[in-house]
């Protein structure tokens, strides 16, 4: 394990965070604003906003412009993420681009309410590689051991970065291939 000198000398990951807006973007603005993964990796509610108004086209589009430019993918796991259209899409699309796949609970940091969530589905579940296979096989998804908000908090900001770097490591196309 790296001490947290090294962690902050490394460059900082440009990912894709997916995650049900309406209901968990408050917890997903705090695993952003953690700091562990490079700016231009965040996203504004105004780029959301301004395009979940449009065509089904308009957001795949944009989508894929945002996904070419990241090494790894997060799926920020709450209650309803694995029910999410966008979010299946997003997923569908990192695995066919090769990037690195990870997933994270989120349902114990508190919303703007101060309120905790219950455990969702895990949304690798009813998706499936080219073979027929679950992703869930291949996708590790990472439920903080913890039932406060404050503890579950810390343990994501002090793992995110090595969750991020096994997906990359090892991306889900290399998993399944047998190219580890």
């Amino acid at each position: 394990m790296q001490n947290i000198k090294e962690k902050n000398d490394m460059a900082k990951r440009q990912v894709f965070f997916s995650f049900h807006y309406a209901s968990d973007n408050w917890r997903a603005a705090q695993v952003k604003n953690m700091g562990i993964v490079d700016n231009s990796s965040t996203w504004s509610s105004n780029d959301w906003e301004e395009v979940r108004y449009k065509s089904d086209a308009k957001i795949k589009e944009w989508i894929d412009g945002q996904m070419t430019k990241r090494s790894c993918i997060v799926v920020l796991i709450g209650k309803s993420t694995s029910s999410r259209k966008w979010v299946k899409y997003e997923i569908q699309k990192a695995y066919e681009l090769g990037k690195g796949i990870v997933g994270v609970y989120i349902h114990g940091l508190k919303d703007a309410d101060g309120n905790q969530t219950t455990k969702g589905a895990n949304p690798f579940y009813s998706l499936y590689n080219k073979d027929g296979h679950r992703l869930s096989n291949y996708v590790e998804c990472y439920d903080p051991p913890h039932s406060t908000s404050t503890y579950v908090y810390n343990d994501i900001k002090e793992n995110l970065g090595d969750y991020i770097e096994r997906a990359i490591d090892t991306p889900i196309i290399a998993v399944i291939s047998g190219r580890q």
